[in-house]
């Protein structure tokens, strides 16, 4: 096909309608409706499309649908890999409905995520993922007011009016500690994330004390130290636990990445795993799999949790439905990080050497 001379600067619709010799209507179904246009014709003006570099007009869908197509996501994170998967599955499921992602990060801090949810409404994204409840009621009542549908992933609660896509943290939490329980454990410590802000973090130690009370044990003597989401704050705690006058025969740990730390110090301090002490984290992203020993851990189905995300909040913003919390299951994976507890001359012998 030849190219008829063009004007310079950014093609239109009617540039490619004369290279392909059709009407402008007809490059419009093609590329909005293909199915309703013959393969010959379609052929003809996709190549077009592509020898003249044409790009939709964005701002005229946006202005016809009185939507951006674009959805606004905040994370706490991105310094390590605990919602990669999930926000990848979501990002499929928006770009599969022709949405575009934009992304922040808040860095745990709450301030930070009003004011990013404020930037981004202001852009206006039809739509936001946020993770967790946790944050100033304020906060709802400026996106309801603003009509903004919000879905909130990474947490469940059937008492929450907020739509959701999660998991219960604190039944996952106390289903695992009553699994370190059942090898024998009686002396265990947790390395959290930090609780302030964090009701999944907080729900999960709620969990633990769940199980403790539950087994006939004082949840008050249970030994918690916060670290930020970082392999060397996990390391640091671990070795803080090790140091202390009783140490613990199992370190459960807020997430894999702490865990990590953790079995990365305990190796640099030559203390065996499991046979001196049994490591736990959360999460099971990758990293757990391929950590030496392999992690045992609660596995969060991050896939399914970003693509149902990603489903329901357009969903909500299409008008099909207003929404709702869903409950999502989660696993405990078992790997060699957890073993029968060992004899408690071992921690005595470490406290002294």
């Amino acid at each position: 096909m030849t190219m008829p001379d063009l004007p310079r600067g950014a093609p239109t619709l009617s540039d490619v309608a004369r290279a392909a010799g059709v009407s402008t209507a007809t490059v419009s179904r093609c590329l909005n409706a293909p199915e309703r246009v013959v393969e010959k014709t379609r052929i003809r003006v996709l190549r077009a499309v592509e020898e003249l570099g044409y790009v939709p007009n964005f701002s005229a869908r946006a202005m016809a649908a009185r939507r951006s197509f674009t959805i606004g996501a905040i994370i706490p994170t991105m310094e390590n890999a605990i919602f990669a998967r999930c926000l990848q599955a979501f990002q499929e499921g928006l770009h599969a409905h022709g949405y575009t992602l934009l992304l922040a990060s808040s860095a745990y801090r709450p301030d930070l995520e009003a004011e990013q949810i404020k930037a981004l409404v202001a852009r206006g994204v039809d739509g936001l993922l946020l993770i967790g409840y946790e944050r100033d009621d304020a906060i709802y009542d400026y996106l309801e007011r603003r009509s903004v549908p919000t879905m909130l992933a990474w947490a469940y609660s059937p008492e929450r009016p907020h739509a959701s896509v999660g998991f219960d943290n604190r039944a996952a939490m106390r289903a695992l500690t009553e699994k370190v329980l059942s090898f024998g454990h009686r002396r265990i410590a947790l390395i959290s994330g930090i609780i302030a802000g964090n009701d999944r973090a907080a729900g999960r130690l709620v969990g633990m004390r769940d199980a403790l009370r539950a087994h006939g044990r004082d949840p008050a003597d249970l030994t918690v130290i916060e670290a930020p989401y970082e392999i060397e704050a996990g390391g640091a705690a671990f070795a803080e636990l090790m140091r202390s006058g009783a140490p613990p025969s199992a370190v459960m740990c807020g997430n894999d990445v702490l865990a990590v730390g953790a079995l990365t110090r305990a190796k640099a301090l030559g203390i065996e795993v499991p046979g001196n002490v049994s490591i736990t984290g959360f999460d099971d992203i990758e990293l757990a799999g391929i950590a030496e020993p392999g992690l045992t851990t609660v596995h969060v189905p991050h896939r399914e949790m970003g693509a149902e995300a990603a489903e329901a909040l357009i969903g909500m913003i299409e008008g099909r439905h207003a929404g709702r919390p869903h409950r999502l299951d989660v696993t405990i994976t078992l790997r060699d990080s957890l073993g029968p507890a060992p004899a408690g001359e071992w921690c005595r012998r470490f406290d002294e050497g």
